[in-house]
């Protein structure tokens, strides 16, 4: 048995240690939120925090994740609601085929989380997924439409 938490959920699962995470999580939680990419851990349709740091699920056997928490796109709604940074991915109509996103707001949510005030080098820097659509400048204004709200004390981006 492998057991682990995703979204704050306790998960024992009996499954082939050696699955990748994506597969797990697509296949046997019906968390269809996290994307098959490159298969590579290249582009970051498939990340996922695990532990509070970023991980590209496509390469990590599920073994891995033994008495970690797993946080998928699914699990960083408030309380049923949009996250701060899920709102403003809609403000700053970030998405165009949208694929690339739910790797993408995961990954500027931890840069958010070390990094309150990113500037637009560090967001280039920090958030390496691949948007083949191109829309990088309305990603870049979409995190700092975040950070510029919670220093102004908002809870709303």
């Amino acid at each position: 048995m492998i057991e682990f938490k995703v979204n704050g959920q306790s998960i024992s699962i009996d499954i082939d240690p050696e699955k990748p995470l994506l597969w797990v999580l697509r296949e046997d939680l019906f968390l269809t939120g996290t994307k098959y990419g490159c298969g590579i851990g290249n582009c970051g349709a498939c990340t996922v925090i695990i532990d509070g740091e970023l991980a590209r699920s496509c390469l990590l056997p599920v073994r891995k994740v033994v008495g970690k928490e797993v946080v998928t796109i699914e699990g960083i709604a408030e309380k049923g609601n949009f996250s701060d940074l899920q709102r403003a991915w809609i403000d700053e109509q970030v998405p165009q085929c949208g694929y690339c996103q739910s790797g993408m707001i995961l990954s500027a949510a931890v840069l958010l989380e070390s990094v309150p005030n990113p500037t637009p080098s560090e967001i280039r820097k920090k958030v390496t997924n691949i948007c083949r659509c191109g829309t990088y400048p309305r990603i870049e204004k979409a995190i700092q439409k975040v950070a510029e709200s919670k220093r102004q004390g908002g809870d709303n981006a």
